[in-house]
């Protein structure tokens, strides 16, 4: 496995808050990462996100939205175990063209002979995730509030997990 590291934001824009994860991702396009990071805008293309995996990437960082009862635009951080993932069997139905579940497409991947390093969800506890009447595309004023905490995690998961790397690499060479 590289030292390569993988950020996907998941979400669908026209289902309000679910947006969370391409807002993130498309902020974390805008800035300068380190070049092992890979930042991609999922959105809800389970397939494209399914072969991105495929990569074995030592770092994974899915940002999505994640209802776990907490406060709308609450930041969690959740590590995802390889023995986490469920086989394609358990879950059902892989494909879904309107959403994107980042657990079915780690199964997807996992039956696809993927190998998982570190995974990690970042998720924000969204408010509305559901169509605007009015057409309004648009985060929640709390889970827009949440992007830039949201960014300042996934920036300190990548800096870790960096400085965590050099020093197993040091350790190796003074051995």
């Amino acid at each position: 496995m590289s030292g390569d590291v993988l950020v996907a934001g998941i979400g669908n824009i026209f289902q309000g808050d679910d947006a969370f994860g391409v807002a993130v991702a498309q902020r974390l396009g805008c800035i300068s990462v380190p070049a092992n990071v890979r930042v991609i805008d999922a959105g809800i293309r389970s397939l494209d996100l399914a072969f991105a995996l495929m990569d074995e990437h030592a770092l994974t960082i899915l940002v999505d939205a994640t209802s776990r009862g907490g406060e709308p635009g609450t930041i969690y951080t959740i590590e995802v175990e390889p023995s986490d993932i469920p086989d394609v069997s358990e879950e059902g139905s892989v494909v879904n063209s309107h959403a994107l579940d980042p657990v079915r497409v780690l199964s997807l991947a996992k039956s696809m002979g993927a190998r998982f390093g570190k995974t990690f969800v970042v998720g924000c506890e969204p408010l509305v995730v559901d169509c605007d009447a009015t057409g309004k595309i648009g985060l929640s004023d709390p889970v827009q509030a949440a992007v830039v905490p949201a960014l300042e995690t996934v920036l300190s998961l990548i800096e870790e997990f960096a400085n965590r790397s050099s020093k197993d690499q040091e350790e190796v060479y003074s051995k």
